[in-house]
């Protein structure tokens, strides 16, 4: 080396200012990183708060503020279809539509394949589920098991979607043709 040639100096650890050099290990990052965030601040930087881009979610089901999931099962998770169509009905307010629906749709599992084959259901409004039988005999049963039917629809649907039932016989074709007509019973056919 020429001596007109310094040495390059090796890059020295100065330590903590002065003020810190009491403080050591996690105390001496805390206070250093307190000291960042009121000089950024002052500098009129929003300082501490991540990205601002997008703000913090609040995450279903919990009291805290985050952005992660963690490692429980999150409402952000894969959820199962049955489970996600009964929340959003849940949020929406559909629950009672749902279980109208599902009166219709699961009869034959709510009341049994046997009733199912010979009754329908045709209506329900106000808590009043009508239903059609396809013979007046079947209505007939159906009158006398009413409670029974009440409490398998309870079960299998929910407490106070079906109040209570209306079972009519099949409908026969009406007799009265135009506006002149004769009284009285008309034809003596059974239907049903």
């Amino acid at each position: 080396m020429n001596p007109d040639e310094t040495a390059p100096e090796e890059p020295t650890n100065p330590g903590p200012p002065a003020h810190l050099a009491h403080l050591a290990g996690m105390d001496l990052v805390r206070r250093a990183l307190e000291e960042a965030r009121g000089a950024a601040k002052s500098q009129g930087k929003d300082i501490g708060r991540g990205r601002t881009s997008s703000p913090t979610r609040r995450v279903a089901g919990r009291g805290s503020r985050r952005t992660w999931s963690g490692p429980g099962p999150d409402s952000r998770d894969p959820q199962k279809l049955g489970f996600a169509t009964l929340d959003l009905a849940r949020t929406r307010g559909w629950t009672t539509r749902v279980a109208e629906g599902a009166v219709f749709g699961q009869w034959p599992t709510v009341v049994g394949e046997q009733i199912a084959e010979h009754a329908a259901p045709t209506a329900l409004q106000d808590g009043v589920l009508t239903v059609t039988a396809e013979s007046t005999a079947w209505a007939t049963q159906l009158r006398m098991v009413q409670a029974q039917l009440l409490a398998k629809i309870a079960a299998g649907v929910g407490d106070g979607v079906v109040k209570s039932l209306k079972i009519v016989g099949p409908t026969a074709p009406s007799w009265r043709k135009g506006k002149l007509h004769i009284s009285g019973r008309g034809p003596r056919d059974t239907y049903g």
